[in-house]
């Protein structure tokens, strides 16, 4: 069993690679914090994590503090305390040294998603409940700029926005707001190109790499991945047929330009075209 996993991940850094290789030119540029703000550092195991939302980085975050001794099983940890509790390092609070040292001597690891998928499952989490922080700064400006005859309301609140509105806002280039991590490529977040990962796992075979994962490390033989789902656990994980409805709704040229936003990742990662 190991045997066959150690053959998956030596298939996916080699496409990786290539890709990198193939479309990149970026090689030999310097690391700088920006490229490792979004990687967390477990020192004891000597991990370290590049966080992609919605692809399982809740779970992750509360086994990297199992590791670090901060608490003794994921069962206890709160969403709140993984997310805002700041009690795992991030890598670019380091010096220079600091960050070199780890990203030399440290197993790296990431953990992806099919970009289709991890994005209705974004949209989602973030549109489809209340959200104090989504709603008024993305939803206020994704709704004025396109919906047609919006009530005086939704342009208040923010609130209801369509996918059809949302897609339109992360393909304008001249976007009323920002990227946000929960949709921005892996490619950005996590700079595959530049720093060579040692490990990458995908959320569609989770917690058999997962698990993979914590064996190579060498993690307690007690420990492992959480099964839960994070948040609205009473509410249908984000799966293939859900994501085709979502999609439905959108015209042919919005589903080739949504692909062609996310062709890297779909390239890196091997992923096949939708």
């Amino acid at each position: 069993e190991w045997k066959s996993l150690y053959q998956i991940q030596r298939e996916r850094k080699r496409i990786m690679r290539e890709t990198c290789s193939k479309y990149k030119s970026n090689n030999r540029r310097i690391i700088t914090p920006y490229h490792v703000s979004r990687i967390f550092v477990e020192d004891k195991y000597r991990v370290l994590y590049c966080e992609v939302p919605k692809a399982g980085c809740s779970n992750w975050k509360r086994v990297l503090m199992v590791l670090n001794g901060l608490a003794s099983s994921t069962k206890d940890i709160q969403h709140n305390t993984v997310h805002y509790g700041n009690y795992l390092k991030r890598l670019d609070g380091f010096d220079h040294k600091g960050i070199y040292h780890r990203l030399n001597t440290y197993t790296k690891m990431l953990f992806i998603r099919e970009p289709f998928e991890k994005l209705v499952s974004a949209f989602r989490d973030k549109f489809e409940h209340p959200n104090n922080y989504y709603h008024p700064v993305f939803g206020k400006a994704i709704i004025s700029r396109y919906r047609v005859n919006a009530t005086k309301e939704a342009l208040k609140t923010g609130s209801g926005v369509k996918f059809k509105e949302f897609i339109q806002y992360l393909l304008d280039v001249h976007r009323p707001v920002g990227m946000d991590i929960h949709w921005d490529h892996v490619n950005r977040l996590c700079s595959p190109c530049l720093i060579d990962y040692d490990f990458v796992g995908k959320f569609e075979s989770m917690e058999e790499d997962a698990n993979f994962f914590l064996h190579l490390i060498g993690a307690p033989q007690n420990l492992t991945f959480p099964k839960f789902k994070d948040r609205h656990s009473n509410e249908e994980r984000t799966t293939t047929k859900i994501t085709q409805q979502y999609f439905a709704e959108l015209s042919p040229s919005q589903r080739q330009r949504s692909y062609d936003f996310y062709y890297m990742d779909y390239l890196m990662f091997n992923y096949s075209k939708p």
